[in-house]
């Protein structure tokens, strides 16, 4: 019993060594190499680009006061539309106390003169009715007496500006109704009532009381590589995609292009701008109303362009330094054989490829590699 156990133990090991063996001589044969095979075809090749940026308004203007005080009241929200002079907030005015002290000695110093000024005048006119003054002195009297009024109302005036930012004699003209600047939208209004705010000087930009913008005027504003800009005019279309909108595309026109660059990232960027139409050119009825201001965006615009040209894949091209070679399908009904054939080339959008030279439209040619798919089991 023993001795038929070791016959079969044996076996078994013979069968393994001789399955492993066998297993490992087949997997050790070449295996033929197989490719893809392309016949030339006519088409458009486009070289385009994508660059990266925003919408924006051409005009943004900042609406700030012609006096410091305190915001009292605001008339109107982010989102609205305002006419050029149109009241968009109320400010009190804080009243400097030197200023305000000073305007108070004119008004007393402008009484003073006009009590006076009366005074001289009536005498004058008693005597004149006598006939004891002559009518040249009488009018001397007369023209001083309406210098005296005068100056007591600039003074009066003066007083009220500085104590409230506005008088009587120009009200309409109020330096404490901030009107907007421009017809616009109305984008941001930074302050709230209760901030103080001042008055742009020699020492400060002033504060902002709101940002109007006129959003039927937008530009697509982005950065260009060095390598790009050269192929740039002025002029040129694009295709505007905004982020928000993906269902929506735009056209513009290439108008600006920097002629000095900015370092980002360690790499030369030259600034663009396009002016935006604001119709949209899909068969969506929604306009450029839908278009904010900030809009995250990309523009597409074609450097270069090859209509109804010769080309194939460009998987298909050996580059070699300075040449490009295909390999040209040949077959004797039993083998195929593939000839290098050195080829030139034209534009490119990276997935095809423009052939100028060297290939025929009945050629074919080899592509890459077919990979079999292997399973384990």
């Amino acid at each position: 019993m023993k001795r038929y156990s070791k016959l079969i133990v044996a076996a078994i090991v013979a069968l393994i060594f001789i399955g492993t063996f066998v297993f490992l001589w087949q997997k050790s044969q070449p295996k033929e190499v197989v490719y893809n095979e392309f016949t030339p075809k006519r088409g458009d090749i486009l070289k385009t680009t994508i660059i990266t940026g925003k919408i924006e308004p051409r005009n943004e203007v900042n609406v700030k006061p012609q006096i410091s005080g305190i915001v009292s009241q605001l008339l109107k929200e982010p989102g609205q539309y305002v006419q050029q002079g149109e009241v968009i907030a109320k400010v009190k005015v804080i009243p400097d106390m030197g200023q305000l002290s000073s305007a108070e000695s004119r008004v007393r110093l402008a009484e003073m003169n006009l009590k006076q000024a009366q005074t001289d005048f009536n005498r004058e006119e008693n005597l004149h009715k006598q006939k004891l003054v002559s009518d040249e002195e009488f009018e001397k009297v007369r023209q001083q007496l309406r210098q005296a009024r005068e100056e007591k109302a600039a003074a009066e005036d003066a007083l009220q500006v500085v104590r409230d930012g506005v008088s009587k004699s120009n009200a309409s003209a109020s330096s404490t109704l901030i009107r907007s600047t421009i017809s616009g939208v109305i984008l941001d209004i930074p302050v709230k009532v209760g901030n103080s705010v001042i008055n742009s000087n020699t020492f400060n930009d002033g504060t902002t009381i709101a940002s109007v913008a006129n959003m039927q005027d937008l530009i697509f504003r982005g950065n260009i590589d060095e390598t790009e800009v050269g192929q740039l005019v002025s002029g040129m279309p694009m295709k505007i995609t905004i982020g928000a909108l993906q269902d929506l595309k735009f056209d513009a026109s290439l108008e600006y292009i920097a002629p000095k660059a900015v370092e980002s990232n360690g790499a030369n960027q030259f600034e663009i701008k396009a002016a935006v139409n604001l119709a949209p050119n899909t068969g969506d009825k929604r306009k450029g109303s839908t278009l904010r201001s900030g809009y995250s965006a990309n523009a597409e615009i074609v450097l270069d362009r090859a209509e109804k040209v010769m080309c194939v894949p460009e998987s298909t091209i050996e580059f070699s330094g300075d040449s490009t070679f295909v390999y040209i399908v040949k077959s004797d009904g039993k083998q195929k054989t593939y000839e290098r054939r050195q080829v030139t080339t034209g534009l490119s959008d990276g997935v095809s490829i423009e052939i100028k030279k060297g290939l025929s439209m009945s050629d074919k040619v080899r592509g890459p590699q077919i990979i079999a798919d292997t399973k384990e089991d």
